[in-house]
């Protein structure tokens, strides 16, 4: 059973529930996802069983978002009693599903969802809920490292992860139970394809989206006309960089902005968030508008056709990363990435480089926040000629498969649950 706290769709931690469901009823195991999406079947979970507890009327939140239904209040803010009952609730329903384990999603609040089941649980470490509500809380840290202590088995996404762990919470019983294991791709969906195939499947997904009319915009789904936006926006030479992730200003997204404006590029932006107006005012000040479009959130299964489209796949978070997932993902299609050098993207950096030939390294990673450092290896990047673009194509995808497949990773959360390192 995989328990997390929030939707199915969009964000990395999303992702990483419904990858992993898929990867394990792929391997031959019954999974259940505990979750609150309220329309799993339009996520492919390898037919895994769902439920969706009720909560009562607070979801706790690490990042301010809009949710359907509840009430969103950041963690720290809540009171002992609101954090208490939503453990209940969260339990009560694990205890009614028949389980071996529980993969619990989040230090806070999947150590104490676990540890209150009564099942035997691992706790997938993912980094938001470790910066933006434990660091400097030490109530929450205290309550942490009480619940951690029951738990089997630790995942930390990369080695980054491992060391906030020991920064935030600080180091106690659980520690020797913590294990490096980072996130997987798709290396079976997420493949790469020429251009032109590429953009007729991706405008023919983006034609199946639902209406998502302006005076009723819903920021969780894509936007209308993307396939009629698209078609227009890539029907031209120049080169086009992505990126994925979430709006807001700690992903650097600013910074990808100023450098598009300084090369001859297009950049497609996916994703939503709170600071995508002033994302959309940056363009309009730039006056680069005709050269960046918005798309609103997509799926994988309009991702894996945007990417073997796009020339490099860009991720200039500022913030700490507990992994480089979209990167990965990136690379998995043959589109080179291009991230900040930090925190868990440096180690996505790492593996792309132990592939790259050695005069194109330099090209996996920049300097975190220098925009200069981000404009000049972008522009490298989208200067080489088709053969060498190509042997970095491969590279890339060659690193995915050698280090971050799913059944590779799902096989090494069930080995290290059952006190394994194999």
């Amino acid at each position: 059973m995989i328990w997390h706290g929030y939707l199915l769709g969009g964000t990395g931690s999303n992702v990483y529930t419904r990858s992993l469901a898929r990867a394990w009823q792929l391997l031959g195991h019954d999974v259940t996802v505990v979750s609150q999406e309220p329309r799993p079947e339009l996520f492919d979970l390898g037919g895994a069983a769902t439920v969706r507890p009720d909560i009562g009327d607070v979801l706790p939140v690490f990042v301010m978002d809009r949710y359907e239904g509840v009430a969103a209040r950041r963690l720290p803010d809540l009171s002992v009693a609101q954090r208490e009952e939503f453990v209940r609730r969260n339990a009560s329903a694990l205890r009614r599903v028949p389980a071996d384990f529980v993969l619990a999603n989040h230090v806070l609040l999947g150590a104490p969802v676990g540890a209150a089941s009564g099942l035997p649980f691992a706790v997938k470490a993912h980094g938001s809920e470790l910066e933006f509500a434990m660091r400097g809380n030490a109530d929450l840290c205290a309550w942490a490292l009480d619940t951690l202590a029951g738990a089997r088995l630790v995942v930390a996404g990369s080695e980054h992860i491992r060391t906030v762990l020991d920064e935030v919470p600080g180091r106690g019983s659980y520690s020797h139970r913590v294990r490096v294991i980072p996130p997987g791709v798709d290396v079976e969906a997420l493949v790469p394809a020429e251009r032109g195939p590429a953009l007729t499947a991706l405008l023919a997904e983006c034609r199946l989206d639902p209406p998502n009319p302006p005076d009723s915009h819903d920021e969780r789904r894509p936007d209308a006309g993307n396939a009629e936006r698209l078609a227009e926006f890539l029907d031209s030479d120049d080169p086009v960089v992505l990126y994925v992730g979430k709006l807001s200003a700690e992903k650097g997204v600013s910074l990808l902005l100023q450098a598009v404006s300084r090369l001859t590029a297009r950049a497609v932006i996916v994703g939503f968030g709170p600071a995508r107006a002033a994302l959309a005012a940056q363009v309009r000040e730039s006056g680069c508008v005709d050269r960046v479009l918005f798309t609103g959130p997509l799926e994988h299964r309009h991702l894996r056709h945007l990417w073997p489209v796009s020339r490099v796949g860009i991720v200039p978070s500022i913030f700490p990363e507990a992994f480089g997932m979209v990167a990965a993902e990136a690379a998995s299609c043959g589109c080179p990435p291009l991230v900040a050098r930090h925190s868990g993207l440096a180690e996505i950096a790492d593996g792309l480089s132990a592939e790259y030939p050695e005069r194109y390294r330099h090209l996996t990673g920049f300097r975190s926040g220098d925009v200069d450092d981000l404009t000049a290896r972008l522009g490298e990047l989208l200067a080489l000629r088709p053969p060498e673009w190509a042997r970095l194509s491969a590279a890339a995808r060659r690193a995915v498969q050698a280090n971050w497949g799913w059944q590779r990773v799902a096989g090494k959360i069930l080995a290290g649950m059952a006190g394994s390192d194999n």
